[in-house]
């Protein structure tokens, strides 16, 4: 299937999309529920104001992002780092 140009809301339940790419495409304000990312690559999105909860998220690797204001298991992401680097030479 190939969508182009074109606005659509979409409610996709026991779906298998694997493969699949998305580029330049708007998902803002959609709710992702036991939904399996693995090995999925993520760039140049826009994540402000999200929230994961009950991720597994083993082995996620995060670079080259602004990180202002993330916190992780509210703990502010600057304040981890901070502790991180007194302990680490």
């Amino acid at each position: 299937m190939n969508l182009k140009d074109e606005k659509h809301y979409i409610t996709a339940l026991n779906v298998d999309l694997s493969q699949s790419t998305f580029r330049e495409t708007t998902l803002a304000n959609s709710t992702f529920t036991n939904v399996n990312l693995a090995q999925c690559t993520i760039e140049d999105a826009n994540l402000t104001h999200t929230k994961i909860t009950n991720a597994n998220l083993a082995n996620l690797i995060i670079e080259d992002c602004n990180l202002t204001g993330l916190v992780i298991e509210g703990i502010p992401y600057a304040d981890l780092l901070a502790a991180y680097k007194k302990v680490t030479p």
